[in-house]
């Protein structure tokens, strides 16, 4: 069965794990490193060599290259490469869902303001990266096949999306927009997923930032009473 991997909560707990596994590097490579800095070091390793390698041409022997490891501490923390790239899974996700939702919380009530926060995040640079971009396309790419991927990314994935078609729903009340709020969520959804398809393959000179204004611009057309776009000499409001 695997183990499964705590979540970090927050953002502070991961850069505490990281600046522990740099303070003890040559500790890491002895028995003393506790479980969760072994397993953080093995996983970030992970997230280098599919971004590096791909989804199958990663081996454990790479993984632990990559960590300043032995392959004996790879398979005894998760015994085949299937454990290890589920609990890497779990991690990006895990990681994921914090960022979004503190975006979320962070934005208050207002419903415009959640939603342009929510798009705001996908493009944060300790989320969108191409590090990372490449590890989610590798890992996009087996999510059909394999059921485990599938159960645990369209899990999140459904969360994720029931957040949007509140947003739009609620917008489309106080809007009076003629859209349909599922239809809407799923454009947007789609229209960030390729955005950052086109980030992680460097295509026509993408930049977050240009990437950014390209999903601001869908939100001023699709909800043009919540997000008009500036006028001469004016200032944006949402």
């Amino acid at each position: 069965m695997l183990e499964t991997i705590t979540p970090m909560k927050t953002a502070e707990a991961k850069e505490a794990l990281l600046e522990s596994a740099r303070k003890h590097e040559p500790e890491k490579r002895g028995r003393k490193a506790s479980k969760e800095v072994r397993q953080l070091q093995l996983i970030e390793a992970t997230i280098d060599s599919l971004a590096k390698r791909g989804y199958s041409e990663t081996t454990m022997a790479d993984v632990a290259d990559g960590a300043g490891l032995s392959r004996g501490i790879v398979n005894f923390h998760f015994e085949s490469k299937e454990k290890l790239l589920v609990a890497t899974l779990q991690y990006m996700a895990d990681e994921y869902a914090t960022h979004w939702r503190a975006a979320l919380t962070k934005a208050g009530d207002d419903p415009a303001r959640q939603l342009q926060a929510l798009v705001a995040a996908d493009f944060d640079r300790s989320i969108c990266n191409k590090r990372k971009l490449a590890a989610w396309c590798a890992f996009w790419g087996e999510a059909k096949s394999r059921p485990t991927y599938q159960a645990l990314c369209g899990a999140r994935d459904a969360a994720y999306q029931k957040v949007f078609i509140d947003l739009c729903a609620t917008l489309k009340q106080s809007g009076g927009y003629a859209f349909e709020p599922q239809v809407m969520a799923l454009a947007l959804s789609a229209m960030l997923e390729g955005l950052w398809l086109r980030l992680m393959m460097g295509t026509e000179d993408v930049t977050r930032e240009t990437a950014l204004q390209a999903a601001n611009e869908f939100l001023s057309a699709a909800f043009p009473k919540h997000y008009p776009r500036p006028t001469a000499g004016g200032d944006k409001t949402a």
